[in-house]
């Protein structure tokens, strides 16, 4: 049983599908990390679907490389990577191993662990204290209120210091899509590739920004 109503701990076959089939059904559901800091779990209000070798605004677009080679093996692991030179994100594997697909988890609401999270995404001094809705607002965000980095990269969900938990009748909650944030060139073509998904009226889904061109 979980200590979050209405779901309950996912099996591995949750994520063995499709990525376009398992993206938005994300939303709701949620994550947890235990370490030795603590636990904090997000509800997952916001995610990117990446699929691979169909998807020119993907990682593994090209094949295979040391950084994304998590993507290219069983569902249900972390793919996290350094991004920009200055954050950490999170994505879930899924698909079937040798199909490198994954959902980036842009946003959520920290339903435990506020605290703990807090604490990591205020380490740097700032004039105004962040509202709840920006804790885990943004992939980088997500990241750091759990204290993620590359450490993490290859981390099963089904053992270990994370958890999952997805609704009990399988329900997919109320959402939108569009094109995903911050990708450019065919990858952020709007009607071939709406491959963003949020909870609608959500407040900590994040700003959307078009890709550079």
């Amino acid at each position: 049983m979980s200590d979050f109503g209405g779901l309950r701990p996912a099996s591995r076959s949750f994520f063995a599908r499709d990525v376009l089939e398992v993206a938005p059904e994300l939303l709701g559901c949620v994550l947890q990390r235990t370490d030795g800091e603590g636990t904090v779990a997000i509800r997952i209000t916001e995610v990117e679907a990446y699929a691979g070798e169909r998807d020119p605004g993907a990682h593994a677009y090209r094949g295979k490389t040391n950084r994304n080679k998590t993507m290219f093996g069983a569902p249900g692991h972390i793919y996290c990577y350094f991004t920009y030179g200055m954050h950490h994100a999170l994505n879930l594997v899924a698909g079937q191993a040798g199909e490198p697909y994954g959902c980036l988890i842009r946003a959520g609401d920290v339903i435990t662990g506020s605290e703990l999270a807090r604490a990591r995404r205020e380490m740097k001094p700032r004039k105004v204290p962040l509202p709840d809705r920006g804790l885990a607002r943004g992939p980088g965000c997500v990241a750091q209120s759990f204290g993620a980095n590359l450490t993490n990269d290859g981390d099963d969900l089904f053992g270990g210091q994370w958890r999952f938990f997805a609704p009990d009748d399988g329900a997919v909650l109320p959402h939108a899509s569009g094109p995903r944030v911050g990708v450019s060139g065919p990858g952020g073509d709007a009607t071939s590739f709406p491959w963003r998904y949020w909870l609608t009226g959500a407040p900590s889904v994040s700003t959307y920004k078009p890709g550079r061109t």
